[in-house]
């Protein structure tokens, strides 16, 4: 059974019911349980200073590992980081604190593409898909938040 993909997900923000669900997922991937590439990313909201986690995909590209925003800029998730300078908590067993830096549009066409291919919730939000050679994401790259994953 496939539900739309509205249900969950309005205006690139979750609705309710993705809130619920990011919820029960994020604890979900924090267990050590799962394939490695899913885990919980924890932010400090810039403005209220509490803790918020949600799931995430990690890509893998080139022996480095990244996030990438699949609702684009407006992500609750990219601005927290980006007012902590990049700092934040990936939770896959362990608590790992970490910094994220953010890549260079240029440079992002391969990891997109990386992305897509272990993110199937994220597809579509992105207009490129897996099979699509990388020049298709590079059409796109400007639209999608990109950061590699750096222990602190």
């Amino acid at each position: 059974m496939h539900l739309p993909n509205s249900l969950f997900y309005a205006d690139g923000r979750p609705t309710r019911l993705g809130r619920k669900v990011n919820d029960l997922s994020g604890q979900l991937y924090a267990l050590p349980l799962l394939p490695r590439m899913m885990a919980t990313l924890e932010t400090v909201g810039r403005t209220t200073g509490r803790t918020h986690a949600i799931p995430v995909a990690v890509a893998s590209w080139q022996g480095e590992r990244y996030l990438v925003s699949m609702l684009g800029e407006g992500s609750a998730w990219v601005r927290n980081v980006r007012a902590s300078q990049g700092r934040a908590v990936l939770r896959h067993g362990r608590r790992t604190d970490v910094v994220l830096e953010e890549v260079p549009v240029p440079e992002r066409a391969p990891i997109l593409k990386a992305y897509v291919q272990v993110a199937p919730g994220a597809r579509p939000h992105i207009t490129a898909q897996p099979a699509d050679p990388v020049e298709a994401f590079e059409r796109i790259a400007h639209l999608y938040p990109v950061f590699r994953i750096v222990r602190a």
